[in-house]
């Protein structure tokens, strides 16, 4: 029996196995893995600077009130009322019988402005004196700024007499 040679085989098997190792320790060295991310530490919460305060760029109100109630403010209202309107006020008491007597509540905000009325008894029967009545307090605004209030509601009856002078019952002389 011829023998076998066995060598060649034997180098095919080294060649193959070394082929086979190469090619392994490649596809080993090939292989990707992310580089480890590092997170940086957050950084520490700056302290924004505090808002610079409000500033208003109006000029403060021209008068003042110190009240710290409706009913107090409707002593200041009044008299600024009176001293916008002096040669529309009736002097002394009133006579018994008045062409008109209406009840308004006005509305003030912070700065003194009217932002509102609404008649709580309105002379039904005498539409111009509605529309004077709300046209004088109209005029009159700004109002003294009710500072202590912030804003304020405060009501007032207007005495009209038939000359179309008034009083109101915060300041009235009475009648006689």
């Amino acid at each position: 029996m011829p023998r076998l040679n066995t060598q060649p085989t034997r180098t095919r098997l080294m060649q193959w196995a070394s082929l086979t190792a190469s090619v392994a320790a490649l596809v080993a060295g090939c292989a990707y893995s992310p580089p480890e991310v590092v997170q940086a530490p957050a950084p520490a919460p700056s302290r924004a600077p505090a808002p610079a305060p409000q500033v208003s760029l109006l000029p403060a109100p021209a008068k003042v009130s110190n009240a710290s109630t409706a009913l107090a403010y409707r002593r200041d209202a009044a008299s600024h009322l009176y001293a916008q309107n002096g040669k529309r006020i009736y002097a002394g008491k009133m006579p018994p019988l008045l062409h008109a007597i209406g009840v308004l509540q006005v509305e003030i905000d912070a700065r003194g402005n009217v932002i509102g009325t609404s008649w709580m008894r309105k002379p039904s029967h005498a539409p111009e004196v509605v529309a004077e009545i709300e046209e004088t307090v109209r005029r009159a605004s700004p109002f003294p700024a009710p500072t202590k209030m912030g804003r304020v509601t405060y009501t007032d009856t207007w005495l009209w007499h038939k000359s179309g002078l008034f009083q109101l019952d915060t300041l009235t002389e009475g009648q006689m």
